[in-house]
C-alpha cells in the first residue's frame, strides 16, 4: 500500500475545475508560470483539507495555519481569511462537489522575475493554487491499517527547518518515505534530533501504553489539525493523555498504536519495523475514539462548518 493517501480511483476527476488565482481552469488547462517561486524554490505553503456534507472541516484551523505560515515566510497576500474561504466554497460549487473531496490549497510567494531565490525578485503577489480532488480512503486502509517503518532521516529543530511550518519544501519527508517504500512499508516513522519519536512523514503518530493515550511532545512536527481534535476529544472522554518523550520501546510494546491525517482521520497501525502492534482485530481504544471523532465532524457540519457555507 502508498500509505494513507492511497484511495479509490474516481473518473470524476478528470473533468475537475482548479482554481488558480481565482480563475477556473480544467485540469489540462491548469497551469503556474515556470518562474513561480514555488515551482523554482518549493517557496510556498500549503493545506490538505477534507469536504463532507458540503462542509469544508475545521476550515478555520486550517486556515489560521496558512496564514501564520505566510507571516512567519513574509509573503503578502492580496487576499484575506475570508476571500479565500469563498473561493474555496465557489469552486467545490462550479464542480458540483459536496462529499468525499479532498482539496490541495497551496500558496507561493509568487512570480520570480528571475529564477533566485531573494523574496525581493518576487514580481507578483502570491500564487494560490486549489485542487478539489474525489478522494475516498480505501476500505483496506482503515480496516488492515498501515505498517510503519523507522527510518534515518529526522525531523529537525526549528531553526534548520521548522517542522511547524507546513512548507513546498518537504525534502526530508520525501527522503522519508522513499526509505520505508523502499524497505516494503506503507510509511516511514520518523525520529526527533534526540532519538525520540516524533512523527510520520506524512501523518502524526500515537500509541496506547498502559490504558493511555501517547504522542510526541510536538516539538519536532507539524501542528496537526486532527492531532489537537484528537488530543482534545480523548481528554473530554477522560482519558489519560501524555504529550510526552517516548522511545522505539514504547512503540514496540504498545497496546495499540494510529496515525492521523485531514485525509484518513484515524488509521491504525499494525506493525513497526517487523513488530506486530496489539491485537489486529480488538483495538478498543482506536475504535472508541474513531467513533468519537465522526460525532466531533458531525457537531463541526451542523454548527461552525454550516456557518461557512452560508457565507
Amino acid at each position: 500500500m502508498k500509505g494513507t493517501h492511497e484511495h479509490v480511483v474516481d473518473a470524476r476527476n478528470e473533468g475537475i475545475l482548479i482554481d488558480i488565482n481565482g480563475q477556473h481552469f480544467s485540469r489540462e488547462e491548469a497551469k503556474i508560470s515556470v518562474f513561480d517561486s514555488g515551482f523554482i524554490l518549493g517557496d510556498g505553503v500549503w493545506e490538505g483539507l477534507r469536504v463532507e456534507s458540503n462542509t469544508v472541516l475545521f476550515l478555520e484551523s486550517h486556515l489560521q495555519r496558512l496564514f501564520e505560515a505566510m507571516k512567519t515566510l513574509v509573503f503578502e497576500p492580496d487576499f484575506n481569511k475570508q476571500q479565500l474561504s469563498s473561493r474555496i466554497y465557489r469552486l467545490l460549487a462550479a464542480n458540483g462537489m459536496v462529499d468525499g473531496v479532498h482539496i490541495r490549497l497551496m500558496v507561493s510567494r509568487g512570480v520570480k522575475a528571475t529564477p533566485y531565490q531573494d523574496p525581493r525578485m518576487t514580481i507578483t503577489p502570491p500564487t494560490v493554487v486549489i485542487i478539489p480532488e474525489y478522494k475516498k480512503v480505501l476500505p483496506q486502509t482503515l480496516d488492515k491499517g498501515v505498517r510503519l517503518y523507522t527510518v534515518y532521516v529526522r525531523r529537525g529543530y526549528s531553526d534548520v527547518q521548522d517542522p511547524a511550518l507546513n512548507t513546498h519544501s518537504k525534502l526530508n519527508c520525501i527522503g522519508a518515505c522513499i526509505q520505508a517504500g523502499q524497505a516494503g512499508f506503507d510509511e516511514a516513522l520518523m525520529l526527533d534530533p534526540h532519538g525520540f519519536v516524533a512523527t510520520c512523514n506524512s501523518t502524526h503518530f500515537f500509541i496506547v501504553r498502559r490504558g493511555e493515550v501517547w504522542t510526541s511532545t510536538g516539538d519536532y512536527c507539524l501542528d496537526g489539525i486532527t492531532r489537537a481534535k484528537v488530543l482534545d476529544m480523548a481528554e473530554k472522554m477522560g482519558l489519560t493523555v501524555r504529550q510526552t518523550n517516548f522511545t522505539l520501546t514504547d512503540v514496540y510494546n504498545a497496546e495499540e498504536a494510529f496515525v492521523t491525517g485531514t485525509f484518513a482521520g484515524l488509521v491504525p497501525v499494525t506493525e513497526v519495523d517487523g513488530r506486530i502492534i496489539g491485537d489486529r482485530l480488538e483495538r478498543p481504544m482506536i475504535k472508541r475514539l474513531q467513533e468519537r471523532f465522526r460525532e466531533v465532524v458531525g457537531t463541526y457540519i451542523k454548527g461552525p462548518g454550516a456557518q461557512h457555507v452560508r457565507s
